[in-house]
């Protein structure tokens, strides 16, 4: 194993992603309310992909496959359900126990109930936001930090936290800290859960953050 290639690949992602969220944040600011509905709401889940051009053409270019970083195909209906249950099962501990403790307005704001935008955020948070986080930071970032270091303790706690730093444009330090928490949940999912995958976090990861403003919307 090349430590230097690996460095050098990890950074190249990390500048990658951090150039991507800059033109996410523009896109949104700038671009995205001039659109259309329909193209609106197809561009919110797209330019999400952004973030995984970088790592995708490393894992061209260094003729690996996706199953090093945790993309397979063997049972996916069960790595599929797995990560709906862990998703549901981390936003009832984290979203609707301090709801009901009365810590409502540090979890979200209240919006209204309209089916339509339930269904579509939930296709936003998992096709869009989780997909490509997922696959930057708990598959590539992760998996070449622990090439870098050999240690899978220092994976999950660098990869969580840069997962963290990636939300300080949308996020105050609070929120950073949280997400990189966050963070270190899923990857302590994907090592001692059974049938846990990266294709289970996308999941997970989705339906946790679209399960926010619905239990916002009916518990405060």
């Amino acid at each position: 194993m090349n430590i230097r290639k690996e460095i050098c690949s990890l950074l190249l992602c990390i500048l990658g992603t951090v150039l991507s969220l800059l033109g996410l944040n523009a896109f949104n600011q700038t671009i995205l309310m001039k659109l259309p509905m329909g193209i609106r709401m197809i561009s919110m889940i797209v330019i999400h992909w952004g973030i995984m051009v970088v790592p995708v053409l490393l894992i061209f270019e260094g003729k690996e496959k996706f199953t090093a970083y945790g993309i397979h195909k063997d049972k996916l209906g069960t790595q599929i359900i797995v990560g709906v249950l862990v998703g549901v099962c981390l936003s009832f501990l984290l979203t609707a126990i301090p709801i009901l403790l009365g810590l409502g307005d540090m979890v979200g704001e209240k919006t209204e109930l309209h089916l339509w935008k339930v269904a579509f955020n939930f296709m936003y948070c998992i096709a869009g936001i989780s997909l490509g986080e997922e696959f930057v930071f708990r598959g590539f970032v992760y998996e070449k930090i622990k090439r870098i270091t050999k240690k899978t303790s220092c994976a999950v706690i660098l990869s969580s936290l840069l997962f963290g730093l990636a939300h300080i444009l949308s996020g105050n330090p609070i929120q950073v800290i949280m997400t990189a928490g966050l963070g270190v949940l899923f990857c302590v999912c994907r090592l001692k859960i059974r049938n846990c995958t990266l294709v289970s976090l996308v999941f997970a990861h989705g339906i946790y953050d679209a399960l926010i403003s619905l239990w916002v919307s009916v518990l405060v």
